[in-house]
Formats: C-alpha cells, sequence, structure tokens
C-alpha cells in the first residue's frame, strides 16, 4: 500500500505536492483531478462521490457530477483511496491508505477507523489453487442504544 504525505506551503505552491502525488500513482493530473484531489486529501476522510461533490462545490470548483465518480473509481484502481462497501446502496472511499479495520454505525452512518493491531485473524482457511490473499476488508455494524 502506498502511504500519503502531503505537505502544503512549498514555494512550488499548493497544487505541487497533489500533482506529485497524482503523478507518483501514474495519474495525468488534470485540473479537474488536482481539484477533486486537493479537496478529498485535505482531511483524514471516509466520503461518498455525493459527499465530495458537495465539498468541491463548495470550495468553488465546478465539477460533474460523473467526474467525481469516475476520478473517485480512477484513485481507488491506482490506490490512492480504499474503496469500503457498506451495503449495495452505499461505497465510501477511504483517504487512509494505512492498513486498518472500520467501525460502521448503522443508524448515523459514521464510519470509524479500527487500528489493524487492534484485531487478530488467527486462522485463514487455504486459499484456492493459484491464488494470493490480496487484502482483508473487516466492518464492525454498530447499532446505538438507549441507555437510561
Amino acid at each position: 500500500m502506498h502511504t500519503m504525505t502531503i505537505q502544503q506551503g512549498r514555494s512550488k505552491g499548493p497544487n505541487s505536492n497533489i500533482i506529485e502525488l497524482l503523478k507518483q500513482h501514474d495519474i495525468l493530473p488534470t485540473a479537474q483531478r488536482v481539484q477533486i484531489a486537493e479537496t478529498l486529501f485535505s482531511k483524514m476522510q471516509h466520503v461518498s462521490a455525493e459527499q465530495l461533490l458537495e465539498q468541491v462545490t463548495a470550495r468553488g470548483y465546478s465539477i460533474s457530477r460523473a467526474t467525481v465518480y469516475n476520478t473517485l473509481s480512477l484513485f481507488a484502481d491506482k490506490g490512492l483511496v480504499n474503496p469500503v462497501v457498506i451495503d449495495a446502496d452505499r461505497l465510501l472511499y477511504d483517504t487512509n491508505n494505512k492498513p486498518h479495520f472500520h467501525f460502521y454505525n448503522e443508524d448515523t452512518g459514521e464510519l470509524m477507523d479500527i487500528d489493524a493491531e487492534a484485531i487478530e485473524i488467527e486462522c485463514i482457511p487455504g486459499l484456492p489453487e493459484n491464488t494470493v490473499l490480496s487484502n482483508v476488508d473487516i466492518v464492525l455494524r454498530l447499532h446505538q442504544v438507549d441507555v437510561h
């Protein structure tokens, strides 16, 4: 997995680190991709395509919904973000590329990171022939409880 460090404010300009990050992942840094990446990587977050579109628009950028979806898909394919499937209708993109798992609160929709060291996987069944394990996704689903 790739780790991501973005430092703003160097003499090359605020976009230079984003442009370099995209180039390092073999992504052509078009103006719209840079704007999306700037917004996406401004903080660690779990974000849907629709939420990212809102954030991009709030920053004053004019980018189509299709461009946001396509760019997120490209970023996921190139290893910049990790897609987290919540259910058949909900896909979030995670800017944290370090190994980790998730808590998902089904009542609030909040996705929270769990350090990979906090969960032990003791046994993995034999893999089918000619395959290797590429990733393990764990999402622990939670419900709020009333405490009286």
